[in-house]
């Protein structure tokens, strides 16, 4: 019961949150291995998760929710369109210019990108003089350590279960990805890097919008509209054959029932929860469990074999993964101190 408690709920959070975006990495690749074309999936799955989070606005939201001045809306498109339209949309372009590993790996600088985009907004501070400085600066060196030892380093393989792949082509793409000329793979590291710094400046500048309009159920619904329409819009300027847009009984299906309702209906609500509760950088620091989550479902679910490198790489994003959790915890002990001394004079 401890660790349900309401100090660690944040942190239970987080987890499940990650690993959402561990099943959506696994989905939506093979999905695209298939052949879905990156900004119709996109439509799809913020269409689906704007259905699916309707029903539960105007059950929960609907008649407490605060108004919504015409300012404040345009905040929410612009957020809309920055962090999840074009993150989403340049995401999908450099995956197919990169490997999967290349893109799991660049996903964990987030922390950096987000840390450096909320010292510029004044959301964080840094004391590189004290304990906690440190540490965060030790957290994100070791975060961009990890990242860079998952993406050039591989070393002996370990094959753990026998190559069986539920979900079909994935081993052929991912051996493909390897062979890419070096202008491709310059060009897909720049597209991920620029997804990620929109994916940061949403975190960072989500904080801000949720102060003005706390409703965070009516908030995540009316980002998921937006871009969706967003995406209709870009998706329909770029491909304009019908056969492009069906969806059959088979993973494509899945991928965008899944991605709508799990990643951008749970996973968002979630992620809006944890930002309001602990801040944009404690959400961006835990990125790097989706890759673990998503390397040991690999090896599960698609028979893939785990490198030496991954297991190192791995082993310290977590060590930069609790670094930083120590430092930001180690931060807020003076104002709870300070806060216990009160109470009790009082």
């Amino acid at each position: 019961m401890k660790l349900l408690g309401k100090n660690n709920k944040p942190y239970l959070a987080v987890v499940v949150v990650e690993a959402i975006y561990a099943g959506m990495f696994l989905l939506s690749k093979a999905a695209f291995d298939l052949g879905m074309n990156n900004f119709i999936f996109i439509f799809y799955r913020q269409t689906a998760a704007t259905i699916f989070l309707l029903p539960f606005v105007f059950f929960f939201e609907w008649k407490t929710a605060p108004p919504l001045p015409l300012s404040t809306f345009c905040k929410i498109f612009f957020l809309s369109f920055c962090g999840i339209t074009l993150s989403l949309d340049i995401y999908g372009i450099a995956l197919t210019y990169t490997s999967a590993t290349l893109a799991a790996s660049t996903t964990n600088c987030l922390p950096v990108i987000t840390f450096l985009l909320a010292l510029l907004f004044r959301v964080e501070v840094l004391k590189v003089k004290s304990i906690p400085g440190i540490a965060k600066l030790f957290g994100i060196v070791a975060c961009l350590a990890g990242a860079a030892t998952l993406a050039f380093y591989k070393g002996p393989h370990f094959e753990l279960l026998s190559h069986h792949h539920l979900l079909g082509n994935h081993s052929s793409h991912q051996q493909e990805s390897y062979t890419l000329p070096s202008h491709t793979w310059i060009k897909g590291c720049f597209l991920m890097l620029l997804s990620n710094t929109f994916w940061g400046l949403w975190l960072v500048l989500q904080g801000f919008i949720i102060r003005e309009y706390p409703s965070k159920l009516l908030l995540t619904t009316l980002q998921c509209f937006l871009s969706s329409i967003q995406s209709f819009v870009i998706a329909v300027a770029i491909e304009r054959d019908i056969e492009e847009w069906k969806l059959g009984w088979n993973v494509r299906l899945l991928a965008v029932a899944y991605c709508g309702i799990m990643v951008t209906g749970v996973a968002f609500y979630l992620q809006a929860w944890i930002i309001e509760k602990k801040g944009p950088v404690f959400l961006a620091m835990s990125t790097p469990l989706a890759l673990i989550i998503t390397m040991c479902s690999s090896a599960i679910l698609l028979g893939e074999t785990i490198n030496l490198g991954s297991l190192i790489g791995s082993l310290i994003l977590v060590v930069a993964l609790y670094g930083v959790l120590w430092a930001k915890s180690r931060e807020k002990m003076p104002q709870q101190s300070l806060d216990l001394e009160q109470a009790a004079s009082s």
